[in-house]
């Protein structure tokens, strides 16, 4: 049974105050392409998927057409626009622009009618709902695409224009929450960056320490093994991690995902895992992830273990992972397509080594600001979770910002 003051309809149920609008009715598709070559087009910012970032309306880079060496057709937004990717509909790729440019081939510019509010819009189109329409008739055609006569095809619920602007903004502030977040992250991590460079290399010292440091070599420091491959052994429900090439990111953060129930070739508390191998651009390879528990990760194949003979462990890995050291081991990779790092390499690698004390010292004071970005990004997840529950019921109409108009007999 549908409850007061809401209706059945062909989208859901919704407040007997909206419509259901085709969405070609609420929008209209920029036509006609313009030559990047020639003025003005040529000095105006083009946008292209690539440039946007996933489900948060986000635009990341601004270049003009000129500076992108554009020279086919492009279409012209304007102010007010949202400018979709029609491309890989899954990623959610959307903005709402703020200025005129060019957008590619690949984009829809669409252009609010009088009576929706472009912000509203931009909800809409980065929502749960048409997100996943976009994705299924994307995948009912075989094209990682989404056309016109399919976006035609889409029907949404469509309220008032001061609803729209009051969702709108709601949804708006906790944007504004996840750009000060993001920003706070940014932050923490260049003064991590800055304290690494600092306490890692002997230029501040911390107080209390005044003793030489010394040199060593990672085979001074190490005993370094290779891991063999666990893909035969990989199962979705596994009770441990196997640790291979893609279980340390850029960063040198542990990032595991293949769980496996083999039992054998665990690590432990304080190893070290280094890639020692790279399809990509070469930049996992050197920096480690540091093992924080027993028994719960296996070693898999592409990575050498480093157990720590001497020194502390998880100083160790912030020293490897810092700028110095690793453009050092980076230079040291051989190969084309497939990039390696050989053993032998590893462990010639020289290192500052302090006394074990200001060792442990600076890696309190480096796991520290690791904390409180773990927690921040974490405040992020959540928030971002907060916004993609916020936007399910608001634009459906189940949670409602203004009071329903209420007809007296």
């Amino acid at each position: 049974m549908v409850k007061s003051g809401y209706k059945q309809t062909e989208v859901g149920v919704i407040p007997e105050e909206w419509s259901v609008r085709p969405l070609l009715s609420t929008v209209r598709i920029a036509n006609g392409q313009v030559s990047p070559k020639v003025e003005p087009y040529k000095s105006m910012i083009l946008v292209a998927p690539d440039h946007i970032e996933s489900s948060t309306g986000r635009l990341l880079a601004r270049q003009t057409a000129t500076e992108q060496r554009a020279i086919s057709g492009k279409y012209v937004f304007e102010s007010g626009d949202i400018v979709y990717s029609k491309i890989r509909p899954y990623l959610r790729k959307a903005i709402l622009a703020n200025f005129v440019g060019l957008c590619s081939a690949d984009m829809y510019p669409l252009k609010p009618a009088a009576d929706v509010s472009s912000e509203f819009m931009l909800s809409i189109v980065l929502g749960y709902r048409f997100s996943k329409y976009a994705e299924s008739v994307s995948v009912r055609s075989g094209m990682p695409k989404i056309n016109r006569m399919e976006l035609a095809e889409f029907s949404l619920g469509l309220p008032p224009i001061p609803e729209q602007r009051a969702i709108a903004t709601a949804l708006s502030d906790v944007d504004g929450l996840l750009g000060a977040l993001e920003r706070l992250i940014a932050k923490k991590r260049d003064l991590k960056q800055a304290a690494m460079q600092q306490l890692l290399t002997g230029k501040k010292r911390l107080p209390g320490f005044q003793k030489k440091w010394d040199v060593k070599r990672l085979g001074e420091v190490f005993s370094i093994s290779a891991g063999k491959s666990k893909s035969a052994y990989v199962v979705t429900d596994g009770h441990y991690w196997v640790v291979d090439m893609g279980s340390v990111s850029r960063s040198g953060r542990l990032i595991v995902s293949k769980g496996t129930n083999y039992q054998g070739d665990f690590l432990k508390v304080g190893d070290l895992v280094m890639p020692k191998d790279d399809i990509g651009g070469g930049n996992i390879i050197g920096k480690v992830g540091y093992i924080d528990a027993d028994d719960t990760y296996v070693l898999g194949d592409h990575v050498y273990c480093l157990k720590a003979n001497v020194g502390d462990p998880l100083f160790l890995s912030y020293v490897i992972n810092g700028h110095q050291t690793n453009i050092a081991l980076r230079k040291k990779v051989i190969g084309s397509a497939q990039l390696g790092l050989g053993r032998k390499s590893v462990e010639e690698q020289e290192i500052p080594f302090p006394h074990l004390s200001e060792q442990t010292a600076i890696a309190d004071v480096l796991s520290d600001m690791d904390a409180e970005i773990v927690a921040l990004e974490q405040r992020r997840v959540k928030t971002r979770a907060l916004k993609q529950g916020m936007m399910q019921e608001l634009l459906t109409g189940k949670t409602r910002l203004v009071t329903p108009e209420v007809n007296y007999v």
